[in-house]
């Protein structure tokens, strides 16, 4: 599958924009992520397990809610951030 990093997440992932993965679910992706990039799971992810408020995920275009979520071969997961400021 083809995953999609957000710029505010590239200092986690030397500058790396697009990635190739294999992966299951959505948990399985996110621990991978993790393990190649140490930290940028928590940033994704809080505590209780949730995706944080501030990330939207998606897969070939459709929300996913759950870090259950199957994933396919061909799946084009985008990983969106919010932008905030004041």
């Amino acid at each position: 599958m083809i995953v999609l990093i957000p710029s505010p997440l590239h200092s986690y992932t030397q500058g790396c924009a697009r990635m190739e993965c294999e992966a299951t679910s959505l948990r399985e992706l996110l621990d991978w992520l993790d393990m190649r990039f140490p930290g940028i799971r928590f940033r994704m992810i809080d505590e209780q397990e949730r995706i944080r408020a501030h990330i939207r995920i998606f897969a070939d275009g459709a929300p996913l809610e759950s870090l259950e979520a199957p994933l396919a071969s061909t799946t084009e997961l985008m990983i969106v951030a919010a932008l905030s400021g004041g």
